[in-house]
């Protein structure tokens, strides 16, 4: 006979909302599953769409007003055009990198990238900005695309620390080089609009590799992301 409770004596489900509410992560990869672009966007819209259409109801809503008809076929849309687009890797930013023929050796920063992500536990919006930096090796990339690789990432439920390393491990790839810093700061709506509700906290989340390793190095990059 199997039991439902832990060793502790807690039940699975209640340890379960006890790990979202502390935003716990369960490793570096987004978790996905094996058929996870098996079906087509059209019939995820779909099924999204049926089952959102039923949470409506279901909660009291009346979908025959006008305001609600189109809520769950908008939301079906929302979810896998946008701002859940991250999870395909179809999406992924095309790489660009060119020749560093100027000999730039220092480090180079990129400040105030809009980050807009999704709590996986809750589901409420992640908002708030990313800095990033690399120094050169040989090859340098296009400034938009560290604002791109954000933007990727960030479009997919995630937890903060997550994507603070999802954004730099992709660097450090795709510019061959440990020497890549990943600064976030993002204001998280599950924290300021249900639990705690407190509206003026924000987290920070950083990666360092490389040369961001150093103190002295490190400190050059906060002090040029200071406000």
């Amino acid at each position: 006979m199997t039991s439902n409770k832990t060793p502790k004596g807690k039940h699975l489900k209640d340890l379960m909302e006890e790990i979202g509410d502390n935003h716990f992560s369960s490793g570096l990869e987004t978790p996905l599953r094996v058929d996870a672009f098996d079906i087509s966007d059209d019939e995820k819209m779909d099924k999204i769409e049926a089952s959102f259409k039923e949470i409506m109801e279901t909660i009291g809503l009346d979908l025959k007003d006008d305001s609600l008809q189109g809520t769950p076929r908008r939301v079906a849309k929302m979810f896998v055009k946008e701002i859940f687009g991250g999870l395909n890797p179809e999406n992924k930013p095309s790489t660009t990198l060119f020749q560093n023929n100027y000999g730039y050796r220092q480090m180079l920063v990129e400040r105030n990238i809009k980050v807009h992500s999704t709590c996986e536990h809750h589901f409420l919006p992640i908002y708030g900005k990313a800095h990033v930096a690399y120094i050169p090796n040989g090859k340098v990339i296009g400034l938009s695309k560290l604002n791109r690789i954000v933007e990727y990432f960030s479009k997919r439920p995630q937890v903060q620390e997550r994507l603070t390393i999802q954004i730099a491990s992709e660097l450090k790839n795709m510019l061959g080089t440990e020497d890549v810093a990943v600064y976030i700061d993002a204001k998280h709506m599950c924290v300021q609009s249900r639990g705690i509700q407190h509206e003026g906290s924000s987290t920070v989340t950083s990666e360092y590799g490389g040369k961001f390793l150093n103190e002295n190095v490190r400190n050059e990059f906060l002090q040029a992301i200071r406000e």
